[in-house]
This record gives structure tokens, C-alpha cells and sequence, in this order.
């Protein structure tokens, strides 16, 4: 059975855009006398559009993998998969380019090593403007704006290898996720054990492409906001949130179309696979976030401890702490059982709720950094997630009715049909 993009679920999806756009906008109008409307608005579109292209990403991560590893169980659901990155990838990464290339027109200043002057220890005044200079020049003074931690980083932040290695990532998620779904509606055509091993190769190729980036775009975009600080575990503790982000999507809209006539042949022990998936991957992220904080603050270096110091003793103390146990606490007490894996009165609520926990922990990696202890928050915020949200499930739901919901062919589809455990 085809899925139909129609009724309920279209018109919730743009129905929430149209939410989200008027507050977005009732946000940026009624927020006239706050000075720093426009450090928040471009603060909280990288916000949304990398924590909704993350999840993008980790499904274009589990699909890859599902192949690479010869995976039969999860052959019946991996158009949803699929419909993730194909649908909205392209979107989200767009939006992270936007941010990216108004912040180096100095558009905003979400990013500090941006500024050029922070690299001069020598300026000389000309036209108005400071160039750089040696000490020795005639009429070189001292860079008041000279930072040594940053200047130390100027090649790694030269502007040709960071935007060089930014259009490397754009065009290796996007042409392997094209090549990926090029190949899958091939096989619904024409049965091919040689295609099938041919995408078995490039997934375990794209996965180590992954493995590096997946890092290298999580100190690029995310903790190069806080330039002076860094930590060895940020790759993999970004790459948790992206992965159980997409395993959540996915769980919950396959239940939902499940009610609606669809996947019919989906069993419980493929709801229970991807619960398990689910509940696993929320263990790996507290694991890294636990460890990450444990070692920062249990060694108190300055220049380490001073992430978790604007975190734990501002305003932002209470979301910080909040957010952690409801990412860790409620899916170890609520889903460590067999049976709440396979009980979608289960799954759903918890599930909503860590997707909403692992949006808080995009929020506060992001903003803290950029807003320090100016920031608001209210219809701007809101309007944009939820303007975000419905743009998500419009861009998947209608990537998913654009081919068969099943795929056709596969050589493993009949297995995951009869997948019982």
C-alpha cells in the first residue's frame, strides 16, 4: 500500500508552520525594546536548524549502517528512514548554510573567532578601519581586541579550510543520500543482488566519512561558539542526540501510520527493535553527557570548567539539570522493561517527551554561548520550534508518498516480514 499524504496529518503539518510563523512573527514584533532581537532570532534559527537536520543526519546514519551491516529485521521500515533524509536533509542543511554565511558577513555574531580582529596582536589605523600589522611598523600599536587562545586557532578557522571542509560535508550527506534513494527506488523497479551489495559497499564508505564528520560539524557549528573551551567527547555526545533523535521520529510516525492503515505487517518485535534502539541510544547519550561533565569538573581547569559555570550557576541552571534527568531518568524507568517496548502507551508519551528534552539540549548548547545572560524567552522561541517541527513532518511525510511505504525487492524483506522474537 502507497502512503497518500493527506488529511489529518497534512493539515496538522501545515497547520503547525502557520502557528509557528505568527508567533515566530508576533515574537520579533512585540520584542521592540529588546537590543538584542537579532543575536536571538539567528541564535534560534541555528538552534532548530541544526537540531532538525541532526536528526535528519542520524537517519541518513541508521539507514547506512542497516546496510552496512547486513541488517534483515529493519528492511520492512526503512523508507520511513529514508523519507527523513531525503525529505528535509537538503532544508536543514540550508538553513545551517544561511546562519553560517550571514555570520561571516557579520550579519551576526553567534561566532566570535569570526571577527578578524582577534587575531592582529599589532593593528595599524587606516580608513577608518584596523589592519593588521608587524610590531615593527611605523604606527602599529597593541590590538586591543587581540585574543591568543583564538589567534593559536587561525588556521583550523582560516577561512579557506573551515568553508572548504563545510562544503565537503554538504556534499557528501547529499550526494549519498540522493545515490542511496536513487538505488532504492531502483530496486522497487528491477531485483539486483549486485545493486544491493553495491549500496552495502558505499554505506560502510559513507560511514566512515561519517565517523569523521560527524565530529569535525560539531566543533565547526556548535562548539566553536564557545571558541576558548573544547572537549574530546563533543563529536560523539552530538552524534548520541542526532542518532536517538531519529530513532524516535521514526518509532513514533511509524506507530502513528501503523493506526492509520498502514504497515501492516509491522510485528512487535520490530516495535520492539526500535525501542530498544530508542532506550539504548538514550543510555549512550548520559553516558557521554555524565562523563564529559564528570572529568571538567572533577579536574577544575579554567579554561575547561567554564562551559558548565555559565550553565550551572546562571539562569539556565534549572533547564540544564531538568533536562539531563528527563533524558537519562525517565526512558531507564520507564522503558528498561520488555513489555513497555512494545506498548505504544508507552513508546509515544516517552518518546515525545525525550524529543522534546533532546530540543532543550540543542537550546542550551547553543544559547548560553550566544546570549550569555541576555537572552528571553517566549513566542520567538516557541513560534520558531513549532514552525520548524511542522516544516520536519511536512518535508518526511511527503518525501514518504513519493515512493511505495514497502520496498519492493529487497532481499531481505520478507525476512523482516516474518521477524518474530
Amino acid at each position: 500500500m502507497d502512503f497518500k499524504f493527506e488529511g489529518k496529518a497534512k493539515t496538522v503539518s501545515i497547520a503547525l508552520m502557520v502557528i509557528g510563523i505568527v508567533g515566530l512573527l508576533v515574537g520579533l514584533f512585540t520584542s521592540g525594546g529588546d537590543t538584542h532581537l537579532n543575536q536571538r532570532f539567528w541564535a534560534n534559527l541555528l538552534v532548530n536548524g541544526f537540531f532538525f537536520t541532526a536528526i535528519a543526519l542520524g537517519a541518513l546514519f541508521f539507514y547506512a549502517l542497516q546496510y552496512a551491516a547486513e541488517v534483515g529485521w529493519s528492511a520492512y521500515v526503512k523508507r520511513m528512514f529514508e523519507a527523513m533524509f531525503v525529505g528535509y536533509l537538503p532544508i536543514g542543511l540550508g538553513v545551517i548554510l544561511i546562519v553560517l554565511i550571514a555570520g561571516q558577513a557579520h550579519v551576526h555574531h553567534l561566532y566570535h573567532w569570526m571577527d578578524s580582529t582577534l587575531y592582529c596582536e599589532y593593528v595599524i589605523e587606516a580608513d577608518g578601519h584596523a589592519h593588521c600589522a608587524e610590531a615593527t611598523e611605523t604606527g602599529a600599536v597593541l590590538n586591543t581586541n587581540y585574543d591568543e587562545i583564538i589567534a593559536n586557532k587561525s588556521a583550523y578557522f582560516s577561512p579557506l579550510f573551515y568553508w572548504g571542509r563545510t562544503f565537503v560535508y554538504l556534499a557528501v550527506f547529499l550526494i549519498f543520500a540522493r545515490l542511496f534513494r536513487k538505488w532504492s527506488l531502483e530496486e522497487d523497479k528491477e531485483a539486483s543482488i549486485e545493486r544491493h551489495f553495491k549500496v552495502h559497499r558505499r554505506s560502510a564508505l559513507f560511514l566512515v566519512f561519517f565517523a569523521v564528520f560527524s565530529s569535525t560539524l560539531a566543533w565547526d557549528w556548535i562548539m566553536s561558539i564557545d571558541t576558548h573551551w573544547f572537549s574530546t567527547l563533543f563529536g560523539w555526545y552530538l552524534f548520541s542526540g542526532m542518532w536517538v533523535g531519529a530513532m524516535i521520529f521514526a518509532l513514533v510516525s511509524i506507530l502513528y501510520l501503523r493506526t492509520k492503515g498502514y504497515f501492516q505487517d509491522l510485528t512487535q518485535s520490530h516495535v520492539h527493535d526500535l525501542a530498544k534502539w530508542m532506550f539504548a541510544i538514550s543510555m549512550l547519550w548520559a553516558y557521554l553527557w555524565f562523563s564529559q561533565f564528570m572529568l571538567i569538573w572533577y579536574s577544575d581547569i579554567p579554561e575547561e570548567v567554564t562551559y558548565f559555570t555559565q550553565r550551572f550557576f546562571t539562569e539556565y541552571k534549572t533547564p540544564f539539570i531538568l533536562m539531563f534527568f528527563i533524558n537519562f531518568a525517565i526512558p531507564f524507568y520507564v522503558m528498561i522493561s520488555r513489555d513497555a517496548k512494545r506498548n505504544p502507551y508507552f513508546i509515544i508519551p516517552t518518546g515525545l517527551l525525550i524529543f522534546v528534552g533532546h530540543f532543550v539540549d540543542t537550546y542550551l548548547l547553543v544559547i548560553p554561548g550566544t546570549m550569555f545572560d541576555h537572552n528571553h524567552f517566549g513566542l520567538l522561541e516557541v513560534g520558531m520550534f513549532i514552525m520548524f517541527l511542522g516544516l520536519f513532518i511536512f518535508s518526511v511525510f511527503r518525501a514518504l508518498s513519493k515512493a511505495p511505504l514497502v520496498p519492493k525487492n529487497h532481499p531481505f524483506l520478507q525476512e523482516s516480514k516474518d521477524f518474530h522474537i
